[in-house]
């Protein structure tokens, strides 16, 4: 499920590998003209796996783009053959990558600035997109890529376990660590000092970064610049670290996680391992298939002032600098991520739901207006109340969602807080030392990534 690139839940995972020497001088769009008629050739690469909702809108881009033929690369983004591939002159029109290469790419020149693509085609992007996820790609006063996708994170609770354990919805708080560290304690189990149970998963390094903005800090300064080391993102970090010493520590704690059945039968719901856990909303859809297994609702994760809080990861199209097609590229892209794209992906999920028998979660766009006219249409009641309350919780946190921060270094800012937090969790170095640290790192990142500007 989350290697559907142009589907329902991909992350591109890659480390960035800056190509040294490049000049910035091709990445503007002056000599561009994204309002030509679209024909021709089109290639586009980055496009792993497709599923229904992948499917239904590149059919859809297809009929719009009638004159164009587009020729999809399928295998999935890589940073370093995007580099090279730019440097040999082989430079596909449209590429699909995680938006937090986004920002880097445009410091380097390797991508355009789409503002004008966007006028071209009549798209205003802080109307078609949250603006949450707009920021992911806005850099220097421009826009540089088409986002798709948002999907919130929330924490889905094990109300058999809560029950068990006399714990109530209203305790998992992420913003009163005291009330959520006492319920922890009521709900986790072990044996031998080794958990059988956790009270509840914060996913420590996969939601770094939640954890570290939702405790007030923040990753990069206005201009994109890494600020790890800000002392405001040492409380995200201590409250991992209760969290976990809660459980038996980070070590144990991760052993355990690492062993779930997370997309089998044997998952840590029906399995009662744990009471809640932070997730993405494209999990719901793993647990649809068990709703007579398991007993779920879920609450959102909240900030250090108790409003619900989450964070707007995602994937964008982006146009490199040199495309041999610009013209159709823009408004291939306009197509694909427009709401009758999205209306037309909607109806796929909803027969492929119709065909499997199984609940419709709806589709988490990017886009506010597509999310909420597939909701209305689409998404019915599963016949499980839990279930049902699971999927409006993440409806409701996603209008509360915050940029990482755009970043010319922005995929190694997110990689080096999870050394630092994985450091200091496991107690081998003080979180001032690994936030230190992981922001030398990050700033060599990012200096080299501006060094040609």
């Amino acid at each position: 499920m989350r290697n559907r690139l142009i589907g329902t839940t991909a992350v591109a995972a890659a480390s960035v590998i800056v190509l040294a020497g490049c000049s910035n001088d091709a990445g503007t769009a002056e000599d561009v003209d994204f309002s030509a008629t679209p024909t021709g050739t089109l290639a586009a690469w980055g496009f792993e796996n497709a599923d229904d909702v992948g499917t239904a809108r590149l059919d859809y881009a297809a009929e719009q783009l009638s004159d164009v033929d587009v020729q999809l690369d399928a295998t999935a983004f890589d940073s370093q053959k995007f580099t090279t591939r730019i440097a040999s002159g082989d430079v596909p029109d449209v590429v699909q990558m995680d938006r937090r290469y986004v920002t880097q790419y445009a410091a380097q020149g390797l991508i355009l600035p789409l503002d004008s693509c966007f006028d071209a085609q009549d798209v205003d992007a802080d109307d078609r997109w949250y603006e949450s996820v707009v920021d992911d790609v806005r850099y220097e006063d421009q826009v540089w890529g088409a986002p798709q996708f948002y999907q919130p994170p929330a924490i889905i609770l094990n109300k058999r376990v809560m029950d068990a354990a006399g714990v109530t919805a209203d305790e998992i708080d992420t913003s009163q660590p005291d009330v959520l560290l006492a319920a922890i304690e009521k709900m986790y189990q072990e044996s031998g000092g080794v958990p059988t149970r956790l009270g509840f998963d914060p996913v420590s390094t996969g939601q770094s970064a939640l954890w570290i903005l939702g405790a007030g800090g923040q990753l990069t300064d206005d201009d994109g610049m890494p600020t790890l080391d800000d002392p405001s993102n040492l409380a995200g970090m201590e409250l991992l670290q209760r969290i976990n010493d809660a459980q038996g520590g980070f070590a144990q704690v991760k052993s355990f996680t690492d062993a779930f059945d997370t997309f089998g039968d044997a998952n840590q719901y029906v399995t009662d391992q744990v009471g809640a856990q932070v997730n993405a909303q494209w999990y719901p859809n793993v647990l649809s298939p068990y709703l007579e297994q398991i007993d779920i609702e879920a609450v959102p994760f909240r900030d250090s002032d108790g409003e619900p809080f989450s964070v707007s990861g995602g994937q964008a199209f982006v146009i490199p600098a040199g495309a041999k097609n610009p013209a159709a590229a823009c408004a291939w892209v306009s197509a694909l991520t427009s709401d009758e794209a999205w209306n037309a992906a909607g109806e796929a999920r909803a027969e492929t739901r119709a065909a499997d028998g199984g609940a419709n979660t709806g589709l988490f766009t990017g886009s506010p207006q597509p999310d909420q006219a597939i909701r209305e249409k689409w998404v019915t009641s599963s016949g499980d109340e839990g279930f049902d309350q699971v999927v409006a919780t993440y409806y409701d946190v996603v209008d509360y969602g915050t940029s990482f921060g755009s970043s010319p270094a922005g995929q190694d800012i997110q990689n080096e807080l999870n050394n630092a937090v994985t450091a200091a969790l496991l107690g081998d170095k003080t979180a001032e030392e690994a936030l230190a640290d992981a922001q030398d790192a990050a700033m060599r990142a990012y200096e080299n990534a501006t060094a040609t500007r």
